[in-house]
C-alpha cells in the first residue's frame, strides 16, 4: 500500500519527481510490467546514497533497474521502492586506452566512444540493448567478445551504503554470470581497459556486426533481447526452430518469426503470456532433445 508519509520523505532526497503506482511498462524494452509502487531516479550518486538510506530507514524493499533491456517484470509489479538508475549516473573519462564509464552510459556510447578514439575490443558491444553497468552485472557479449575481456576494475556502492572498488580477478565472471548478481552491489562506474586499433577497422567491423543483428534480429517489435542463454554444445535459437516453434504464440507473446531466439511481444503480452510461453519452449525442447534451456532474461516482481 502506498503511503503519503513514505512518499513524502523519499521525494525529499531527490530532485526529480518521486513517481507513484508507476507502470513498468513503461521502464523495460519489453513493454511489459505491473506498478511499481514508488519509483526513484536519482540524479547523482549523493541522491542514490540519500534514498536508499531512506529506504532503509523506512523498511522498504529495494529493487535496482537500468535501462531494463533485459528484464522482464511481473504483472503484479514491484512492492516497495524501485531505483531506476538508467541515465543517471553519467560520464566518460578517458585516459590512453584505459576508458571509465558511469554505469548508467549505454553500452552503444560506450563501443562508439571507444571507436571515435581509435581504441579496439568494444566493437562487439555495438547494437547491445541497455547499460554499461547491467552489461557488467550479467557479463553482456557477442560475437565473441564479451565484459569480461576488457573490463579492467568496477566502482560499486555496497549493501550498506558505502563505495569500493572491484578488480576484474575479483568479479567472478562466466557466462552470462558476475559476482555482481546476488551480491546487493550496485555498479556505479565502469573502467575498461582497450588497445590500439585503426578507427577505420573498428568502425568497420562494428558496421559489420550491426548490419548482421539488423538482419537477423526482430528488432522492429518490443522484446528483452536473447531469451534464453547458450547451451552447452548448441544454440537455443537453432534447437527452437527445429523444434518448429518459431511464430509460437501464447496471449501477446510469441517466439520471433524471424529469430527464434527471441520472444517478442505482438501486442499487449503480459508477464504471464511470457512465462507461460518460455515453459511451453523449454518443456519441448528437453522432450525432443534432452537439453534444458536456461533463460537469460531476468525475471522481477511480485508473483
Amino acid at each position: 500500500m502506498i503511503s503519503t508519509h513514505v512518499a513524502e520523505q523519499l521525494a525529499a532526497c531527490l530532485t526529480k519527481p518521486l513517481k507513484l503506482n508507476e507502470a513498468m511498462s513503461k521502464h523495460t524494452s519489453f513493454r511489459i510490467g505491473g506498478p511499481a509502487d514508488y519509483l526513484a531516479q536519482p540524479a547523482t550518486i549523493a541522491e542514490l546514497q540519500a534514498v536508499l538510506a531512506k529506504a532503509k530507514e523506512l523498511g522498504l524493499p529495494v529493487t535496482f533497474i537500468g535501462n531494463g533491456s533485459n528484464l522482464l517484470v511481473r504483472d503484479k509489479g514491484i512492492r516497495g521502492l524501485v531505483i531506476k538508475l538508467g541515465n543517471a549516473i553519467m560520464g566518460i573519462k578517458a585516459e590512453g586506452k584505459v576508458l571509465t564509464f558511469g554505469s548508467g552510459v549505454s553500452l552503444g556510447l560506450a563501443g562508439r566512444k571507444a571507436a571515435d578514439l581509435g581504441l579496439s575490443g568494444m566493437e562487439f558491444a555495438c547494437g547491445i540493448p541497455g547499460s554499461i553497468g547491467g552489461a557488467v552485472y550479467m557479463n553482456a557479449g557477442a560475437y565473441d567478445g564479451e565484459m569480461a575481456n576488457i573490463v579492467r576494475e568496477v566502482e560499486v556502492l555496497t549493501p550498506e551504503g558505502e563505495v569500493k572498488s572491484l578488480q576484474a580477478k575479483e568479479l567472478d565472471f562466466s557466462y552470462r554470470h558476475s559476482a555482481i548478481q546476488g551480491s546487493g552491489m550496485l555498479v556505479l562506474t565502469v573502467t575498461v581497459e582497450l588497445q590500439p586499433g585503426d578507427k577505420a577497422d573498428i568502425e568497420a567491423k562494428m558496421a559489420d556486426f550491426q548490419q548482421r543483428r539488423n538482419a537477423k534480429q526482430p528488432l522492429d517489435l518490443p522484446s528483452a533481447g536473447s531469451t534464453f542463454k547458450r547451451p552447452p554444445g548448441h544454440f537455443a535459437g537453432t534447437l527452437i526452430d527445429k523444434a518448429g516453434l518459431k511464430g509460437y504464440t501464447v496471449g501477446g507473446a510469441q517466439v520471433s518469426p524471424k529469430h527464434a531466439g527471441f520472444v517478442v511481444n505482438i501486442g499487449g503480452a503480459t508477464a504471464e503470456d511470457v512465462l507461460q510461453l518460455i515453459k511451453d519452449v523449454q518443456d519441448k525442447i528437453m522432450a525432443e532433445n534432452g537439453v534444458k534451456l536456461e533463460p537469460e532474461v531476468m525475471v522481477i516482481g511480485e508473483e
